[in-house]
């Protein structure tokens, strides 16, 4: 499909009624585990397009072209409600966690999978190992508070076993610092990728920046606080790799294709009907958004959108599913990488002094019982009858040092 080849509905009809904008929630405990990923998703791409266009707004003269970004804006508002509000008020903060992290896995998975360029693959296996480790510490604390098996809301999609240790994932900085693309010269995906990556991640920070302090006891708030630091250094990292080299109009012409292409891609592969239906309204929305932001980079930089994307044409289509063997293999080979700079290296091949180990002393201290990812597991340890952590694996982890289920491995990934 090529949207810029559909005809556009007018502007106006993408305005909605109130009965129009309050949907029927999906049921927590029939839904389709990517039914609720692409909802969660879907939020934090019409995010993402929101906070895009209150930008552009505050740093635009032109109130004409304001008013412009601010009709679309108002309709990516009412997107994001309608799919915000898919969510059930039955649903916990904890249960649509889970939600989240099975979106980081599995699309970041599928991402890499599909990337061109090596770097941003590169980028994107470093940080679905951590992901992947944020779904185990907040399943084992699901289990211990609500006695509530993960497993059972992923629907054994995703495998519940630990990743690169989170006590690893907190680095100075710096190294989250990465080298952007070139969107002259990338391929379309990378641009596509990139946009979806961002905002998905985005997503994940702003939910636990916002609810965490929420959580009803101290071990759950301190888990959503130390993993809510952990999101924004991936924000960092993939913001990054956007061309800031992209004008204000570019960038709403990809945020308006990147939007298409999510839209059309979960309508054909969406199993709720009800569901189905909003994401066909929403792409016919987004397809006259598309239409808009081309006439605006005309009007304002007299350029046409085939210089900012190098065919119309969508790419293959994302599409959630099970993506373990995948996962696992970058576990088995990453899992002692670190970042440093711009680069990735081996954990031991960093030299003394290095800015990764300075940061684990300011922040995990002398003891890691301050290290609220560590201690969730060692709860449970503790509190369960077979003195064991909560998994659910196909398959025994890949990694040898990360098979014990009676001691949590703080030192992989981490120490020389």
């Amino acid at each position: 499909m090529n949207p810029f080849k559909e005809k556009p509905m007018a502007m106006e009809e993408g305005f909605l009624s109130w009965k129009e904008l309050y949907p029927k929630p999906y049921s927590k405990n029939e839904a389709d585990p990517y039914t609720k990923c692409r909802v969660i998703l879907m939020n934090g791409i019409e995010t993402e397009a929101v906070m895009f266009g209150h930008q552009f707004h505050r740093n635009c003269s032109d109130n004409e072209l304001r008013r412009e970004i601010a009709a679309c804006r108002r309709q990516e508002q009412m997107q994001q409600k309608t799919i915000n509000w898919l969510s059930p008020g039955d649903e916990t903060q904890l249960e649509t966690t889970i939600g989240y992290e099975h979106v980081a896995v599995d699309l970041t998975a599928w991402l890499a999978q599909h990337e061109p360029d090596e770097y941003v693959k590169q980028c994107m296996d470093f940080a679905l190992l951590e992901d992947f480790d944020h779904l185990y510490r907040y399943s084992n604390l699901l289990d211990m508070d609500m006695n509530i098996p993960a497993h059972k809301l992923v629907k054994g999609y995703v495998d519940i076993t630990p990743g690169r240790p989170t006590i690893a994932h907190h680095r100075h900085p710096f190294e989250a610092v990465k080298r952007f693309a070139d969107f002259k010269t990338a391929d379309d995906r990378t641009k596509l990728n990139t946009l979806i990556i961002t905002a998905g991640e985005q997503q994940t920070m702003n939910f636990y920046m916002n609810i965490g302090n929420t959580y009803p006891n101290d071990p759950g708030r301190k888990l959503y606080l130390e993993i809510g630091m952990v999101e924004e250094q991936h924000v960092t990292q993939y913001g990054g790799l956007m061309d800031p080299n992209c004008t204000w109009l570019e960038n709403l012409l990809l945020h308006e294709y990147t939007e298409c292409y999510l839209y059309y891609s979960f309508y054909e592969d969406e199993t709720d009907r009800n569901i189905k239906a909003i994401w066909e309204r929403h792409l016919m929305q987004e397809i006259s958004h598309l239409h808009k932001a081309a006439e605006l980079l005309q009007k304002y930089e007299g350029k046409e959108w085939q210089q900012v994307l190098n065919s119309g044409e969508f790419p293959e289509l994302l599409k959630f599913h099970d993506t373990k063997d995948y996962v696992r293999n970058v576990l088995a080979n990453q899992i002692e990488l670190t970042a440093d700079k711009e680069e990735f290296a081996d954990i031991h091949d960093l030299p003394e002094g290095h800015e990764f180990f300075t940061y684990q002393d300011w922040v995990n201290g002398s003891s890691i019982r301050d290290v609220q990812s560590h201690v969730v597991i060692a709860d449970h340890q503790k509190n369960n009858k077979k003195g064991e952590d909560y998994r659910d694996e196909e398959r025994e982890n890949p990694v040898s040092e990360l098979r014990n289920r009676k001691k949590d491995n703080t030192t992989i990934g981490r120490t020389q």
